[in-house]
């Protein structure tokens, strides 16, 4: 059974950080590329960053570049968003995506609120 299990959403004040996790089962982890995906109220989804599975090559939307940092381990399953100089604009649920090309898997999301 396949499952991402996201966590370390929160609230959090303008200029803070959080560190969001996504562990995964059930699929071979190094064998997919990764994603954060977000979703604000009222707007589509959209990606925020990716890393591929073997070389760890990432990209990020031009949004959160400098302030994001997408990271793995394939030896705990595991992706990581390292979130710095958080931004309401940043407010949304975010959601971990694993891509296999013929698969692609959603996590249920968590929760990220910038506010004062």
């Amino acid at each position: 059974q396949v499952q991402l299990v996201e966590s370390g959403g929160g609230l959090v004040q303008p200029g803070g950080s959080l560190r969001l996790s996504c562990v995964a089962s059930g699929f071979t982890f190094s064998n997919y590329a990764m994603s954060w995906y977000r979703q604000a109220p009222g707007k589509e989804r959209e990606l925020v960053a990716v890393i591929t599975g073997t070389s760890g090559s990432t990209n990020y939307a031009d949004s959160v570049k400098g302030r994001f940092t997408i990271s793995r381990s394939n030896a705990k399953n595991t992706v990581y968003l390292q979130m710095n100089s958080l931004k309401p604009e940043d407010t949304a649920v975010y959601y971990c995506n694993a891509d296999g090309g013929s698969w692609v898997y959603w996590g249920q999301g968590t929760q990220v609120t910038v506010s004062s």
